[in-house]
């Protein structure tokens, strides 16, 4: 699945704009509020996400979110896990694209191993609420297994719990680093921006 490029959108909402004039007369008279010129605002809304997401590093627009926004307050709400977080968490393991396969064989919007997503009874990793909700229940696991540290959480998430135990701490592997850092960097603009999407 290819995803659109912002420049894309830009190309399409000016294609729009140019029909929606032509368009204009054959409409009846009541029907004024027409559903092309709201689809015209929400592309100019995604427009405009998408190009403050390029100005930023490796932040997920708002608009990336949006499609999974139900799912990850209500797991968030159900496993007592922080929806900024999980968001994080997706951005960081697939760019929410629940068709998402790593080369280790990790599945869908939260990358869950096949074995791990069948522990949890998920029938479908690339169904988005099975493996957000599979997901936010796992790194729930993490979270209390550790007291709450999020840093080890994260890596046990990203390493496997026995190797956080091993270590005694985040592992020193490059890989793990990296993506405890980068999702706890993610988790911190979020939260400073005080929202979930």
């Amino acid at each position: 699945m290819s995803s659109i490029k912002p420049d894309s959108l830009q190309d399409v909402l000016a294609r729009i704009q140019q029909i929606l004039p032509q368009a204009a007369p054959a409409a009846a008279p009541t029907a004024a509020p027409s559903t092309a010129t709201s689809f015209a605002d929400t592309l100019a809304q995604a427009s405009s996400s998408s190009a403050a997401y390029a100005a930023q590093d490796g932040m997920a627009p708002s608009s990336a979110a949006a499609p999974y926004q139900a799912e990850i307050e209500a797991a968030g709400a159900r496993y007592g896990v922080d929806p900024r977080l999980l968001e994080s968490v997706i951005q960081q393991e697939s760019g929410f694209d629940p068709n998402a396969t790593s080369a280790a064989g990790a599945e869908g919007l939260m990358q869950l191993m096949p074995q791990t997503a069948a522990s949890l009874g998920v029938t479908d990793a690339y169904d988005p609420a099975q493996s957000i909700d599979a997901g936010a229940r796992y790194l729930k696991g993490d979270l209390d297994r550790f007291g709450g540290d999020t840093s080890l959480a994260l890596a046990a998430y990203n390493a496997g719990a026995g190797a956080v135990e091993r270590y005694g701490g985040v592992p020193p592997y490059a890989e793990t680093q990296n993506y405890v850092q980068q999702v706890l960097g993610n988790y911190e603009h979020l939260t400073s921006e005080g929202s979930t999407t």
